[in-house]
């Protein structure tokens, strides 16, 4: 199977606006779509941001796919995008009327992030929080918006700070508007050390037993922890994550299977093809042609 004309994912790296203060940015969502189409890019085309973006609904519905999810954002509803995941906008992004708050990964404190139940697994539904909840998120929404269009009346180093703080108060928030989080324990901090191996090395291995080693931990006790947090084995969480990729690489990029197969670590294709078929009751190559679940 050649090379065929499947849009690839655009790699969407964050640029602050010149003279901001580097680390957030808060615009409505018609100035997205139009910066997009000033310089030339495809508002509605796949991209992999390296960054954080809240989304918010106001008057008009909004669709946003993302991993193959289809997601309506009714008004008043939000939606957290992770960094790295694949996303595309519906074509009613022409005429949205919402807001997206984009932030860095990093640019927050570690104690906003463990307050905002940040760390994986990430619960991917739209939020639409109702009475105070609602006034508490619209209330933090507009004064980080204010203070964000303000950043000439502040020294730079100032407005950050400022803009941090603010920013940590609305995805607190939304996190309390979602609902109580599991408690911290020794088996999440374990399944989030193994969360992020997975995710730098799953092109590399397959194998539970490699990353127990690189981690320090048995294949049992990463098993535990990743029931506790997702319910699926230390194995499956693994082969999830590889079949994600290879329906990210075929659906939205113009590799062969075998490239593919390449990619993500296959000793050759019908290994690949195998694996694929196991998991989804497809060929790799009818996923792609029956165009994916987009």
């Amino acid at each position: 199977m050649g090379r065929i004309g499947h849009e690839a994912i655009r790699e969407l790296v964050y640029t602050p606006t010149v003279g901001s203060a580097a680390g957030v940015e808060v615009m409505e969502l018609a100035g997205l779509y139009e910066r997009a189409r000033r310089h030339g890019n495809d508002p509605h085309a796949a991209q992999r941001p390296t960054f954080h973006q809240l989304i918010g609904a106001r008057d008009r519905p909004l669709h946003v796919w993302v991993d193959f999810v289809e997601h309506e954002l009714r008004p008043g509803s939000w939606l957290w995008i992770r960094p790295g995941q694949v996303q595309r906008f519906g074509a009613d992004l022409d005429a949205a009327d919402g807001v997206i708050v984009l932030f860095q990964p990093g640019f927050l404190a570690p104690a906003t992030v463990a307050a905002a139940h940040m760390d994986p697994p990430y619960e991917q539904r739209p939020l639409t929080p109702e009475g105070p909840a609602q006034e508490g998120v619209r209330r933090a929404l507009d004064h980080l918006a204010y203070e964000y269009g303000a950043m000439a009346s502040l020294p730079l180093a100032v407005h950050a700070d400022v803009l941090r703080a603010l920013l940590s108060v609305l995805v607190v928030r939304l996190a309390q508007a979602r609902g109580a989080a599991p408690d911290p324990s020794a088996a999440s901090e374990t399944f989030r050390r193994f969360h992020a191996v997975v995710e730098r090395d799953h092109a590399v291995t397959r194998r539970v037993e490699d990353y127990a080693a690189a981690l320090g931990y048995s294949p049992r006790t990463l098993t535990r922890a990743s029931l506790a947090a997702t319910g699926r084995t230390a194995k499956q969480y693994v082969d999830d994550r590889v079949l994600l990729e290879a329906k990210r690489l075929l659906q939205h990029s113009g590799l062969a299977a075998k490239e593919v197969a390449d990619e993500l670590g296959f000793a050759d294709a019908s290994d690949f093809t195998k694996f694929f078929r196991l998991r989804t009751g497809r060929t790799p190559g009818a996923f792609r042609s029956g165009g994916g679940v987009r």
